[in-house]
């Protein structure tokens, strides 16, 4: 499976990308933003694509066509303004989705954050982050496209993938995972039709990653 990964160069996108680059069954492509990042994905031999989300989405479609799946796992990051927060999350991810559909890239996984649904969750400085979430997840599901979101809690640095827990209820989670259960769950549920148009809220839990995603789905 030949798969781009938008926010290749983040702590999520990077881990995807090295578990997907160890693995004979896909293809990655890294999409990145500056010439300076391709370092790191030549050394682990990953072809790079270089463009931005604040592009048309006629160049984000030129750029992801000829792909069987999009993961769009892009952040404005925590430094960054409310403003970046909505050119990024909110319309550079829509200007993604489109993207999908114009090139007839159908399959999409979004990492998403959990709680996004729900608005008296969100504390008054994370607003914005939320906002973008929700927002860009609607527009996921409307697109027709073969969407699976994955909605993590806190993220952590832990080298181990650990277990997790997925569930439909976020109220039901624990309060951390970590980025390499992130990726390592991306890749479990990438090829897997039955996740197809699911909403997984995702925690440190008490069960292996592969068994968790069969039993939710």
């Amino acid at each position: 499976m030949k798969v781009i990964i938008i926010g290749a160069n983040g702590k999520v996108g990077k881990r995807v990308l090295k578990q997907m680059a160890d693995s004979d069954n896909y293809e990655p492509t890294a999409f990145i933003r500056k010439e300076e990042q391709k370092a790191y994905f030549t050394s682990i031999q990953v072809p790079v694509i270089v463009a931005s989300l604040e592009s048309s989405e006629e160049i984000i479609a030129e750029a992801i066509k000829g792909f069987d799946a999009v993961v769009f796992c892009a952040g404005s990051g925590g430094s960054t303004g409310y403003d970046k927060t909505i050119e990024i999350d909110l319309y550079g991810a829509i200007k993604v989705i489109n993207a999908a559909t114009i090139s007839g890239t159908d399959r999409f996984i979004m990492v998403g954050a959990a709680f996004s649904d729900q608005p008296s969750y969100w504390k008054d400085g994370m607003k914005p982050y939320y906002i973008a979430k929700h927002l860009a997840d609607k527009e996921l599901i409307r697109s027709g496209l073969n969407y699976t979101i994955l909605r993590p809690v806190l993220l952590t640095e832990d080298a181990e993938a650990g277990k997790i827990m997925l569930q439909s209820d976020p109220n039901l989670l624990n309060d951390k995972i970590s980025r390499e259960a992130v990726a390592e769950t991306i890749i479990n549920i990438l090829p897997n039709a039955d996740t197809y148009g699911k909403i997984l809220e995702m925690s440190e839990g008490p069960l292996e990653i592969e068994r968790a995603v069969k039993q939710f789905v």
